[in-house]
């Protein structure tokens, strides 16, 4: 006869099973047999109860992409790279001969973008995937995937990154019409509020400012600081009356972004208000056998320079006096020291000698004003001669100012400051500047850098210590440079005192750099329309390239 097993709670079950019948006998007894078959009933009790759950509604269809698909052996080239990006990950050892196939997937979607391609529906999941962990390919793999990566996305929470759209995205309501435009704003995810404002904001920004001023005073603190840093795209005059409102924000961080921003907006009166104090500042002394610069900086900060920003206490280790004189100079337009030094221009007010020190901190100032303002004459003149040693310019010796000032000036004129300086002072002191140059690099910069190496490879030089500008080269250098390379491939003679291994190491780095441009070079030619078979062969097949 049948034993009758009494139901028991399904958390009394699990801790009898875990413990064990001795220590925790099931309800009903019975040993391990009883609880067994108590969890059986449980079981069958729990399914017999369930419930169909209601259909939901079918997804609305993919939208239409009408671009042109990709050629046969790009659709096969960007499936190899997705699927090395997820293969598991080296030893961390020398890396070998082989490119690096997961570096060249931003130049791959870039290309790709530039032909204005369409992406292949089986490769939207590990394209959105790959954009998941990869925040530096977002723009332009959302770019590729276009509206049905974005279709895609709203049925997957692990993407849900792609709809914060752009202000072109589809997800967007027409910025034409008021009723949907307001309730988005009131109703929508943070992101998509975000991305409206950029859409009101181009279409109209009178009309995007008044959207923002209907709900600013009840979103939270760290929602209006990234609203306000919102306006830098189109930042122009008529933003002012609302950034002076934003300095008396109760939020430092929201005070700190406004005033920065006002700053950029020379003719703004705040931009007076603080030209005012800075020359109060520095000032020309004509006193002496040649002019110099004087420069007073303030013995207080009062409530009207807090009002404009002014950060009162200052970091671990800085002066205060120093510190605001900085913010003042930072803050103060350009334009007012060629008018305060008598009509001297931007170079020769740099090179004026300055008192009693101020030197460092009034030249950081301005370069961090030239960069806020995208002043190329400033930028031009705290950078110096590129020849010049850095602790001996007139300008900044920092590569993190001087990187900041590079990318002002046009991308023929970065890329030839930065050639002539790798040829007088080596890689060492370069990588920051190198990446703030336009890719693929310029001849002279390639060949620079390429010299360089050479250079520190019959040096003797730890090859190591070059690795991150060997890899910027493998991404940046003219793929054209392939072939010049090949001899840098051989072994040379090693020096006596050369690191142990070192040219083994330096031959492998540049047959690694040599592959990655033949391959780079293959890459291109797939995404080429009409050039998938040249002379009957697929383009992999012409070179000798690992990864084909």
């Amino acid at each position: 006869m049948p034993r009758t097993v009494t139901p028991a709670p399904w958390e009394e079950l699990v801790t009898s099973a875990l413990l064990g019948t001795d220590r925790r006998p099931a309800e009903g007894g019975g040993g391990p047999g009883g609880l067994l078959d108590a969890a059986a009933l449980h079981t069958v009790q729990r399914r017999a109860g369930l419930l169909p759950a209601s259909a939901a509604a079918r997804p609305e269809p993919a939208p239409a992409d009408p671009r042109p698909p990709l050629p046969p052996a790009a659709r096969r080239r960007l499936a190899q790279l997705l699927a090395d990006r997820s293969a598991p990950g080296g030893s961390g050892g020398r890396r070998g001969t082989a490119p690096d196939l997961t570096e060249l997937i931003p130049q791959w979607l870039a290309t790709a973008n530039q032909h204005g391609y369409r992406a292949p529906a089986s490769l939207l999941p590990p394209l959105l995937d790959a954009a998941r962990s990869r925040t530096d390919l977002r723009p332009q793999a959302l770019a590729f995937t276009g509206p049905r990566g974005l279709w895609l996305a709203g049925l997957n929470p692990e993407w849900k990154f792609a709809l914060r759209g752009s202000s072109g995205s589809s997800l967007l309501p027409d910025v034409t019409e008021p009723e949907a435009v307001a309730r988005l704003w009131e109703e929508g995810l943070f992101a998509e509020r975000v991305a409206l404002l950029g859409a009101v904001r181009a279409h109209d920004p009178v009309e995007a400012l008044a959207l923002l001023a209907t709900t600013w005073t009840t979103e939270r603190a760290e929602d209006r600081l990234m609203f306000l840093d919102s306006l830098r795209t189109g930042l122009s005059g008529v933003d002012e009356t609302f950034l002076e409102q934003a300095l008396s924000d109760r939020s430092r961080n929201v005070r700190s972004t406004a005033a920065e921003l006002l700053s950029a907006l020379p003719g703004s009166a705040f931009a007076e208000r603080m030209a005012g104090r800075a020359m109060s500042c520095v000032s020309p002394d004509l006193t002496g056998d040649e002019a110099s610069v004087a420069v007073e900086a303030p013995h207080e900060c009062d409530a009207s320079m807090e009002r404009d920003g002014v950060v009162a206490v200052p970091p671990s280790g800085r002066g205060e006096r120093s510190w605001w004189l900085g913010q003042l100079v930072e803050a103060a337009p350009l334009a007012t020291w060629p008018v305060r030094f008598g009509g001297r221009a931007a170079q020769e007010i740099v090179g004026l000698p300055v008192a009693d020190g101020w030197a460092e901190e009034l030249h950081a100032a301005w370069c961090r004003a030239a960069v806020r303002q995208r002043d190329p004459e400033w930028a031009r003149a705290l950078l110096g001669a590129p020849s010049v040693p850095p602790s001996n310019g007139p300008g900044t010796a920092s590569l993190a100012e001087r990187s900041k000032l590079l990318a002002i000036l046009p991308a023929a004129e970065r890329a030839e400051w930065v050639a002539d300086f790798i040829a007088a002072h080596g890689l060492s002191e370069a990588f920051q500047l190198l990446g703030v140059c336009p890719t693929p690099w310029a001849e002279p910069l390639g060949r620079s850098v390429v010299d360089a190496l050479d250079i520190a490879r019959d040096a003797g030089s730890y090859p190591w210590s070059f690795s991150g500008v060997m890899g910027l080269a493998e991404r940046c250098l003219n793929p054209a440079e392939a072939d010049r390379l090949v001899v840098l491939t051989t072994p040379p003679d090693e020096p006596e005192d050369a690191s142990p291994g070192a040219n083994g190491y330096w031959s492998e780095a540049f047959q690694r750099l040599v592959s990655t441009l033949r391959l780079r070079s293959a890459m291109d030619l797939e995404l080429i329309p009409g050039c998938g078979r040249i002379g009957g062969l697929r383009p992999e097949r012409n070179r000798q390239e690992p990864g084909a």
